[in-house]
């Protein structure tokens, strides 16, 4: 069968997916540009198995193109198309064109939040888009309420497992405190415990509040962040509130940052908004107990609060410091219950459970097009 996607960038997680998807398919995946304004050039993952092209396009911001290249991608036969996002310029004119020659696709969505604040253009814009496709993929309930309410038919969402992980970057076993201590060393760490956070030093993100929520927290406890060059809002509050615990490390490749993961202690993901999330992915796999805020799709999906992390309201400073306070006074015990959970809970969430689970989709799209052609 041939299948047809297209998406913005050539992501690593994105390209594994599509190199395993591509054994068991004829792919080929159209990029909307080679690189993005706000991603360190090591990030990107150009090794393809599969038929990658990269559209002829004109960027736009950080990581949007506008490209008519794209329409003679769509004129050729293609048993599926997979729409990786909507809001586009690329999209927008892909989705376009194919409702105006009558060609069924699919959208996928790995997130979303329903603004019930925005304006009825900017809704009408989003439920015009989001209701032109026929079938739609998903990340999980908390997408599907976003689709639903800007126009999916709730009979055609499939639900898949996101996920940036291959079955082997998923622990067995939480770490031995003795590896950890081990890690330190190698790191030069000094604290006894360690709470990690990673991502970029943007607004966005919510490293602020978050480093003004510990700004008493106990000095013995290490705080990283990792995400690049900090700006000087975040160099002015560490100085602000002598936090010689506070620590920012530029980026740092896979291998690296699963070494921090298996040195830490907690997670923490201040989120003000993500569509996803997918470092909480990758901290719960390496066991660690993750916190997050109720503006993390991933967190609302895959957290149980008080079994494998929390859920904290975005901003609320006192409850994040709580809650941070709580998990890092529990005993051995507690401890390595919520880091078994932690696992136990992202053990079926890898890139091939995901594979496996478009595949079905696709050949059960595929057959009821066939049946309604009939």
């Amino acid at each position: 069968m041939k299948v047809l996607y297209l998406t913005n960038l050539s992501s690593p997680y994105r390209v594994d997916f599509f190199n395993l998807l591509s054994k068991y398919c004829d792919l080929t995946v159209l990029f909307e540009r080679k690189i993005a304004g706000n991603r360190n050039d090591e990030w990107y993952n150009n090794t393809f198995d599969f038929n990658g092209i990269f559209l002829k396009s004109r960027n736009i911001g950080n990581e949007a193109s506008i490209s008519f290249d794209v329409i003679k991608y769509l004129k050729q036969k293609y048993d599926l198309i997979i729409l990786g996002g909507y809001s586009t310029p690329t999209a927008m004119i892909a989705s376009m064109y194919m409702k105006v020659h009558k060609i069924s696709y699919v959208l996928n969505a790995d997130g979303g939040f329903i603004n019930y604040d925005e304006g009825k253009v900017i809704k009408f814009i989003k439920t015009f888009f989001i209701s032109s496709a026929k079938y739609w993929l998903s990340s999980g309930k908390e997408t599907n309420k976003y689709l639903i309410y800007y126009g999916a038919k709730k009979n055609r969402i499939y639900d898949y497992p996101f996920t940036s992980l291959k079955a082997i970057d998923i622990l067995n076993e939480p770490v031995l405190k003795t590896e950890k201590e081990k890690l330190k060393r190698e790191f030069g760490v000094p604290y006894n415990k360690v709470m990690l956070s990673i991502g970029q030093f943007i607004p966005r993100k919510g490293f602020d509040w978050m480093i003004e929520s510990y700004r008493d927290l106990n000095r013995d406890i290490g705080i990283y962040i990792i995400g690049g060059k900090p700006t000087k809002e975040y160099l002015n509050l560490k100085r602000k509130y002598k936090m010689d615990n506070l620590h920012f490390i530029d980026f740092q490749d896979k291998e690296v940052i699963k070494k921090w993961y298996q040195l830490a202690d907690i997670f923490v993901l201040p989120t003000r908004e993500d569509i996803w999330g997918l470092v909480v992915n990758e901290a719960m796999a390496q066991g660690l107990p993750v916190i997050t805020t109720d503006k993390c799709i991933a967190g609302l999906e895959l957290i149980d609060n008080g079994e494998n992390g929390y859920i904290v309201k975005c901003e609320i400073e006192k409850e994040l410091f709580n809650i941070t306070n709580k998990i890092i006074n529990v005993n051995e015990i507690q401890y390595e219950k919520l880091s078994i959970s932690a696992i136990q809970s992202i053990k079926n969430s890898t890139i091939e459970n995901m594979v496996e689970k478009h595949l079905f989709i696709i050949n059960d799209i595929i057959d009821q097009n066939k049946t309604e052609e009939v």
